[in-house]
């Protein structure tokens, strides 16, 4: 008598889902189908047969109780049911759509460095299998590859290509020197004749390098080397403390490319800028501002009276601190260029994009923005409110000049 499986146990099975598939009706075979002739025109019935599947029609599988069946089964046909998946099933997980079951015991746990050591000995210690035929120097072993011949009809074509340039522009040719060839070469355009130097000098008259002929090695152009920029001597202390105070002299303050300074001297900077009311650029390019600092900056922004610049290229601002940012320039109607390029992210996405070209599209004192849109919507909505700020300031000088 066949065991019946315990529900707990059953439970445990993973079935896959049965996808539904749409029926659709077998095609009549060509003797059910009736002709009806008559004198005008031409009948046809079609009788069509229930589809069967094992004597049954399809319709009576579809009130099967599924779960009664497997409840019949015993856990050894359940087991070869389960080993029956698909591999390419993607609603199952990988580890169970393969039908192998190992059934050796683990002979403990993996070390890698003793497998790689014995499978290096191994390839020691097996013999290299002797070759049938011993290697000699210069014999052709098999069947020598011979091209196909060519067909006749490429072979006219290539003796037809003969230009006659006549008499004088062949003698001219033939005593050209070979600078002269040259020169012809770079007019006409032929530049894998030559390199670059020989091409511009033919072009300037310069006169060709010497030893850079047909048989010369083509060379590229050796780089021009320049002096790096000296680094910035900028004493931050006594910037900040100039910022402080006020200084009427201090219109531009430089800071690019200072590393050491700390998030306490940035505070203090930013502080300061409310109550500062001459300095107009300030330039803060690669000082290692975070999220923290920016947003003191955006605070001091919206504050300033005076600004007219701000560089914060090439630092570690997030995408929503560069929006703050952004938002900050709508308190300050003193700043015409703001630059925050180059930073932690990449790609800003189009959600903080279509933020800031919302924020730009509000402010009518920006005039340049220094951001990297990659989408086109944002970048030409953008540079069209830009170029509208531009020509109302045009425009507003015109007036008071007249």
């Amino acid at each position: 008598m066949e065991s019946i499986v315990p529900v707990a146990e059953f439970q445990q099975i993973k079935l896959r889902p049965v996808p539904k598939v749409k029926r659709r009706a077998p095609q009549p075979p060509a003797s059910l189908k009736l002709h009806k002739n008559t004198s005008s025109t031409t009948k046809t019935t079609t009788l069509t047969t229930p589809a069967k599947l094992y004597g049954k029609d399809l319709s009576e599988y579809d009130d099967v109780d599924v779960e009664s069946l497997l409840a019949q089964l015993s856990p050894e046909e359940i087991t070869i049911l389960a080993k029956e998946v698909d591999p390419d099933d993607n609603f199952l997980p990988p580890d169970q759509r393969c039908g192998y079951e190992c059934t050796k015991e683990a002979t403990g746990p993996l070390n890698r460095k003793q497998l790689i050591e014995h499978i290096n000995k191994q390839a020691i210690e097996t013999p290299d299998q002797p070759e049938f035929e011993p290697y000699v120097q210069g014999k052709v072993r098999g069947k020598k590859w011979v091209p196909p011949p060519r067909d006749a009809r490429e072979i006219e074509a290539e003796e037809q290509i003969a230009i006659d340039m006549g008499e004088e522009y062949e003698h001219a040719l033939n005593d050209a020197t070979q600078e002269e060839i040259i020169d012809l070469a770079a007019i006409l355009g032929f530049h894998s004749m030559m390199n670059q130097d020989q091409y511009h000098a033919s072009l300037l008259n310069k006169g060709q390098p010497v030893g850079l002929g047909w048989d010369g090695i083509t060379k590229s152009t050796q780089q021009k080397l320049f002096p790096s920029d000296p680094p910035n001597s900028t004493d931050v202390e006594e910037s900040i403390k100039r910022v402080k105070d006020d200084d009427n002299k201090l219109i531009d303050l430089n800071l690019n490319n200072i590393k050491n300074i700390s998030d306490e001297k940035l505070e203090q900077l930013f502080a300061a800028l409310p109550q500062n009311e001459h300095l107009e650029v300030l330039s803060l390019t690669n000082v290692g501002l975070t999220d923290k600092t920016a947003l003191l900056l955006a605070e001091a922004i919206e504050k300033s009276k005076t600004l007219r610049v701000l560089n914060v290229e090439t630092n570690f601002i997030s995408p929503p601190v560069i929006v703050r940012l952004v938002q900050a320039l709508l308190k300050c109607h003193t700043i015409e260029e703001f630059r925050a390029s180059n930073q932690r992210s990449a790609v800003l996405g189009n959600k903080i994009e279509m933020e800031i070209t919302n924020l730009v599209e509000k402010n009518s004192s920006l005039l340049r923005l220094g951001l990297h849109l990659e989408f086109n919507d944002a970048r030409h909505r953008v540079a069209a409110h830009l170029q509208r700020n531009i020509d109302r300031i045009r425009v507003k000088r015109l007036n008071q000049r007249k």
